[in-house]
């Protein structure tokens, strides 16, 4: 009986036991088609943890006959980058093909240890092949992911799962000696989270704890084996960042039952309550706004309350904030509106202010005109008097547009009589 587990029994050595990703490596895909014309550039794989970064790696430096080194970034520094290199260098002396060097969870190097690959995979003395859960364009230096393709890898769905444990059931000897009936496979695939890796794992827990010759797998019996269903949820990884963006683009969407949802998915895997109050202020400013001022207010009371209260009181607390802002009438026009002053400034630099608006503590600003001019807008009729507020060369720019809800129509009707009285 081998000592390997199942996962690594089973690991693929082509791309014809290769499952999953059928995008990058399926018929005519674009990965696989690079490959077979044996001419690779280097290339991130970016995607969730267990669908075949690694595997695909070592696949690919088989097919092409390449020397294949593997660093993790979790474990290695510059030192043994640049160890590499030097052996990189001696192939290349060889005239052989350059080497294919493997970093797992390349988000983890630092800038430095990141430059100190640049020139290596600029003068192509490697192919680089980088793995991470992360998004690159985050976490990786923009010289270095400008000459590295990112393919993207996705969960496996149902269909992957299926053929990947009809070859565990197939293939594997240890497994092929016993009879094995899976009956019902929505748990097994559920507990998997479209993990290979995790599913592998959980069939070879089952199998080690039941020990009957003939055994029948069913929901009844993963459940009680792994006895909690698992939330997939990675605090760290991508899965974290899409279930937020989910959570906001439902409150922005005005849904508030996929709200709750979304927030539901996120306390049961244990995400920190103060992040997801934070995200809901800055979703009352960025997509409710002037449409309805009060929900951040109230998202801002959510914010303390739960740090007084504590789970799991404060999920009635959360879900009641989100029920409101996702039912609040909606308006970006404060986002729009610094985002175009801010672009505006970026185009036009550090325009004067005019003098009428400079502050003028002394006798000298006096002298200089600072503050001459200014009308105090508390002495005239309505608060408000007619004059000029923004640099010369940007008079009449308007950067906020009220929009279509009951409190801005007010704002915008206040506006259009000010405007009037000009």
């Amino acid at each position: 009986m081998s000592n390997k587990p199942l996962p690594e029994r089973l690991r693929p050595t082509n791309l014809q036991e290769f499952i999953g990703q059928k995008q990058l490596v399926g018929k005519n895909a674009v990965l696989r088609k690079m490959v077979e014309a044996g001419n690779i550039q280097s290339f991130i794989l970016w995607g969730p943890p267990g669908v075949g970064k690694t595997t695909l790696s070592k696949i690919i430096a088989n097919k092409l006959d390449r020397a294949f080194y593997s660093l993790s970034a979790v474990s290695s520094g510059v030192k043994d980058v640049r160890a590499i290199i030097d052996k990189a260098k001696k192939i290349q002396l060889f005239q052989k093909p350059n080497p294919i060097l493997f970093i797992d969870e390349i988000h983890r190097f630092s800038k430095s240890q990141q430059d100190s690959l640049l020139g290596a995979v600029e003068r192509g003395l490697i192919t680089l092949i980088g793995a991470t859960t992360e998004n690159p364009s985050f976490e990786v230096i923009s010289p270095l992911l400008s000459r590295c393709q990112v393919y993207v890898l996705e969960h496996l769905n149902k269909e992957d799962l299926n053929d990947l444990l009809t070859r565990a059931l197939t293939v594997d000897k240890q497994l092929k000696e016993r009879q094995i009936d899976v009956q019902e496979k929505n748990a097994l695939f559920l507990h998997s989270g479209g993990d290979a890796r995790k599913l592998l794992n959980i069939l070879e827990i089952i199998t080690n704890s039941e020990t009957d010759e003939n055994l029948i797998i069913n929901n009844e019996l993963v459940n009680r084996i792994l006895q909690k269903n698992t939330v997939i949820y990675d605090k760290k990884g991508e899965l974290h960042y899409d279930i937020v963006s989910a959570f906001i683009k439902s409150i922005r969407g005005s849904d508030p039952d996929a709200t709750v949802y979304w927030l539901a998915r996120m306390l049961e895997g244990g995400e920190d309550i103060k992040f997801i109050a934070r995200r809901m202020i800055i979703a009352a400013s960025e997509d409710i706004g002037l449409a309805n001022p009060n929900a951040l207010l109230l998202a801002n009371n959510c914010f303390d309350a739960i740090k007084n209260i504590g789970m799991p009181e404060a999920r009635i607390i959360l879900s009641q904030t989100a029920i409101y802002l996702a039912c609040s009438q909606k308006s970006n026009s404060a986002y729009l509106a610094i985002d175009e002053a801010l672009s505006f400034v970026k185009k036009t630099g550090n325009l004067p202010i005019p003098l009428h608006l400079r502050n003028s503590p002394t006798k000298l600003m006096k002298q200089l005109g600072y503050g001459k001019g200014y009308k105090y807008p508390h002495s005239y009729q309505n608060n408000f008097v007619t004059q000029e507020y923004l640099p010369e060369e940007a008079s009449g720019t308007r950067f906020y547009t009220p929009q279509n809800n009951n409190s801005e129509k007010a704002i915008e009707k206040r506006l259009k009589n000010n405007k009037k009285m000009k």
